[in-house]
């Protein structure tokens, strides 16, 4: 059973009166989510799926890429829009990745599926902080990801949209989470990315937040209360072009393969899942 929001916010403030500042340089810092009547942000958009078992994710909020093309990243599925990849169950957003041949409307054979859900054309926001509670699944081949494109892609084409990977985790690496982002100059294999790793346990055993807080010129990374990687316009290489100030777009998959987790082994468990628990999105509060 969920907690209820009131609950949430409620254990988060407890957590932070107790917590003591953090004085050493390169320690992380707090960064906790914040509740939506908190002075500094306000929500904007969420989706709870709390929808009754099986339902397909909201229309309103979610519509679906659908293909099997390899997607840019030489990605072994077929992704599609059936309940079979993407339903709601549990009070969670169930992605799921199977071990099918299928062929889609695209007319390319693949020997997996699974799905990727966005909300382009629904919804776009620049700046504020965008968070999910996710469970991500393991094995070699497999490409979780929470992520976000600039709206204008469509007119510029990428890199100069922009693209900013909020979580991405590649199988083989189970205690490693990445936040990245992509532009002019530093796109693909070049762009900005840095690892998170957890102190015990594999991210694939539990829940876990993945946020950014974004402000003009100035990304932070975040997950759960820890803030581990800033990126600013300084950040970026001499030819590098900042295009992270203007409306973004969000987008959940679950990828299978493709040139940088490699593809599945004998050892990579079919059928898996990555759970979405909630996807929240807040702005900065008016002073």
């Amino acid at each position: 059973m969920k907690i209820r929001l009131w609950q949430r916010y409620l254990l988060t403030a407890c957590v932070l009166t107790l917590a003591l500042p953090c004085a050493l340089a390169g320690t992380p810092q707090l960064a906790p989510e914040p509740p939506p009547s908190a002075a500094e942000y306000v929500l904007t958009w969420s989706d709870e799926f709390n929808a009754p078992d099986g339902s397909l994710p909201d229309p309103k909020k979610w519509t679906y890429d659908v293909g099997g093309d390899g997607w840019g990243n030489q990605e072994l599925e077929s992704y599609t829009n059936r309940a079979e990849n993407a339903q709601i169950n549990g009070g969670n957003l169930v992605i799921t990745m199977r071990k099918e041949e299928w062929t889609g409307p695209d007319e390319h054979k693949r020997p997996y599926t699974s799905a990727r859900l966005k909300t382009k054309g629904l919804f776009a926001q620049a700046y504020g902080r965008i968070a999910a509670r996710i469970k991500i699944p393991k094995g070699e081949g497999v490409w979780p990801a929470f992520w976000m494109l600039g709206d204008d892609i469509d007119k510029v084409g990428w890199p100069a949209s922009g693209e900013i990977d909020i979580m991405e985790n590649i199988g083989k690496e189970p205690t490693t989470i990445h936040g990245t982002i992509h532009g002019p100059g530093f796109s693909g294999a070049s762009g900005l990315n840095q690892g998170y790793n957890l102190s015990s346990g594999k991210f694939a055993d539990d829940f876990h937040v993945f946020a950014i807080e974004w402000e003009p010129g100035q990304l932070r990374f975040v997950v759960d209360s820890t803030l581990y990687a800033t990126r600013t316009p300084a950040s970026l290489p001499p030819r590098g072009k900042w295009v992270f100030d203007h409306p973004f777009f969000l987008i959940l998959n679950l990828a299978v393969g493709g040139a940088w987790p490699g593809s599945p082994d004998s050892k990579t468990a079919f059928p898996q899942t990555m759970l979405v628990d909630y996807v929240r999105v807040y702005a900065k509060a008016v002073k």
